[in-house]
């Protein structure tokens, strides 16, 4: 790969994601694990663009992503790797909060389920929870649509990190 290759392929990319951590309350060790494997894979493989600028000016990451909820809203700060501000898009977390409720029961019901039911009991569990993790994931991405890019596998690691912030325990 070419450098000039490399250097586009580094400018779709989430370098950095911070989680305001005074929205993330107690939460269950599996849950905790989940949320740092989301963030180490995030890293790790990405695709993210922000469309729209502060400004109008072209969009250049690698980006640091800074996700926050306050009053019912999730925002998406994003950066440049020096820290300026290039596009701060906030959504409503309405139309996220039924798929939430019942992706958390069932997890809830999933890590219930690792400790004493067969193993087709939780292949049961584990498909409705990832369908339901599908659903999230779906709804993000065409809740970005024509403000950030995101790829399939970058929206499902989002929606992990997304119910870490909202879970109330």
């Amino acid at each position: 790969m070419t450098n000039t290759a490399a250097q586009k392929q580094n400018s779709h990319k989430i370098c950095e994601i911070v989680l305001n951590e005074d929205n993330i309350t107690q939460i269950s060790p599996e849950a905790t694990y989940e949320r740092k494997a989301a963030t180490n894979d995030l890293l790790a493989e990405n695709s993210f663009l922000p469309l729209r600028t502060i400004d109008n000016v072209e969009a250049i990451g690698p980006f640091k992503l800074v996700l926050d909820i306050k009053r019912g809203k999730l925002i998406f700060d994003i950066r440049n790797q020096d820290d300026a501000p290039i596009m701060l898009h906030i959504l409503s977390l309405s139309p996220f909060r039924l798929i939430m409720k019942d992706y958390f029961l069932i997890c809830e019901r999933h890590h219930e389920a690792v400790k004493s039911a067969n193993p087709q009991q939780i292949e049961a569990i584990d498909m409705g929870r990832r369908g339901l993790h599908n659903e999230g994931s779906e709804l993000l991405s065409d809740r970005l649509k024509g403000k950030i890019k995101v790829d399939f596998e970058t929206a499902r690691r989002l929606y992990t990190l997304i119910c870490a912030l909202h879970w109330k325990g």
